[in-house]
């Protein structure tokens, strides 16, 4: 089998829109939570947890949790794992109250209009996610 399908055939196995959720996740998971985690100064490190900010070692100190969720969610998408129905909708829900919350409470968010458009944006997939039970079913 060529690589082209090997590669179709992989990206077959999900709708187009999850499989931008699976690219979404292995970057997380092989760049950017690694250069934030060994690479990022302290002084410059925020992690945001339910739309509230942490700032330096606080920050430092739960990234590998948001690393072990996105390593979590690559690998989910890859297997397509039973698991990950309703884990990965719970998770963009929570991102997408996350999204009001920051803009609400964090002086560079944009307020109740902007946090509540930013929210709907992210509750697209939420609802996708959970609408999507069979898909996941290794």
């Amino acid at each position: 089998m060529t690589l082209v399908k090997l590669l179709s055939a992989e990206w077959g196995r999900r709708p187009w829109w999850m499989n931008l959720l699976f690219i979404f996740c292995a970057y997380m998971t092989v760049i950017y939570v690694p250069f934030d985690l060994f690479f990022k100064p302290v002084a410059q490190d925020e992690e945001v947890w339910f739309g509230f900010v942490l700032h330096g070692w606080w920050a430092k100190a739960t990234e590998p949790l948001h690393w072990l969720i996105y390593g979590a969610g690559t690998y989910g998408f890859w297997r397509m794992a039973r698991w990950m129905w309703p884990w990965a909708a719970i998770y963009a829900a929570q991102v997408a109250l996350s999204m009001l919350v920051w803009n609400v409470a964090d002086p560079r968010g944009g307020g109740w209009l902007v946090g509540a458009v930013a929210a709907a944006v992210f509750l697209i997939p939420t609802i996708a996610l959970w609408r999507a039970r069979a898909t996941f079913h290794a």
